[in-house]
């Protein structure tokens, strides 16, 4: 069985729940606690010497980096797919995946945020407003991308979840844990609403997870 060591409120180890849970594919759930520093533990930094999480043990070998993992599972599991046939779909739903990994997650992820509290002496109120900050501008540019696709159906592409929406769904979930007011993206949260009717997103949220607290 896959091995899955991971957090119950990592934006990146909620994505690979989504994505594994959609593959149909069962994994034993790791709890890593990033609140106690169980990710810098000796024999956690053995098995992924970069210290995060996702890590995903599977046929004999380590996967480390959730967009590396889902390219993998994408390949290895090809069935259901999620990612379109033709390049020039293949490519927009990319955009919208790239968007929330590269632009707006990396900015407001644990280690940007406990570097602003402990090094930079950031109160509380100037972190949560740097992470809607960057949350509100990804999200600009993300739900004006929705609105231009005049074939979008329910979900980020098309009528069936693909990556736009494994990697949207858990950065909604942290845009709500900082407070950023989601009445201006109305495609954005009707695209959650749509993914929170399927068992596969229900099951990867955080707070139905062995660890939340």
């Amino acid at each position: 069985m896959l091995k899955l060591y991971n957090f119950f409120r990592s934006g990146t180890s909620h994505r690979l729940r989504i994505a594994l849970n959609l593959k149909g594919l069962d994994y034993q759930y790791l709890p890593v606690d990033l609140r106690s520093e169980q990710h810098r533990a000796a024999d956690f930094l053995v098995l992924n010497p970069q210290g995060l999480v996702p890590t995903l043990v599977a046929e004999g070998q380590t996967l480390i980096q959730s967009p590396a993992i889902i390219e993998w599972l994408e390949e290895r599991h090809p069935t259901p797919p999620l990612l379109p046939q033709a390049a020039d779909e293949r490519a927009r739903v990319r955009t919208l995946a790239a968007l929330v990994d590269c632009d707006i997650h990396p900015l407001n992820n644990r280690r940007v945020l406990e570097y602003l509290r402990k090094q930079l002496d950031c109160e509380q109120a100037a972190v949560d407003a740097w992470c809607r900050t960057w949350i509100c501008a990804g999200f600009d540019a993300l739900e004006a991308l929705l609105a231009s696709d005049r074939q979008r159906g329910e979900f980020c592409f098309g009528h069936r979840p693909t990556l736009a929406d494994v990697y949207l769904v858990p950065q909604v979930e942290s845009a709500r844990r900082f407070n950023v007011d989601l009445n201006p993206y109305p495609l954005i949260t009707a695209v959650e609403h749509a993914c929170a009717q399927l068992e596969a997103f229900r099951r990867a949220a955080p707070a139905t997870q062995p660890d939340a607290a």
